[in-house]
């Protein structure tokens, strides 16, 4: 999977969680990603493998990690859920 995530695989990924995860303390988690909002909803997070996905205003994303491996593990859960949309 390239670097650069479609905006639409996110909200497609974060419905799915949504849809299909379990409720943990954050929000919903569902094959090693979390999904969650803000209060007004404005903002979506997916967070996993110590990245966390911060998606918002104007279709913009943000990846928050320390160690490119984090980075290579969260898009490779990411990619899993997409394949099974």
């Amino acid at each position: 999977m390239k670097n650069d995530i479609e905006t639409k695989q996110i909200l497609a990924v974060y419905e799915q969680i949504i849809q299909q995860g379990d409720v943990n303390d954050d929000g919903k988690h569902y094959k090693g990603l979390t999904a969650f909002s803000d209060i007004d909803g404005y903002t979506i997070y997916l967070k996993g493998s110590g990245v966390l996905l911060r998606f918002g205003f104007h279709n913009t994303y943000h990846l928050d990690y320390e160690h490119e491996k984090q980075k290579d593990d969260f898009l490779k859960k990411l990619e899993n859920i997409i394949n099974e949309i």
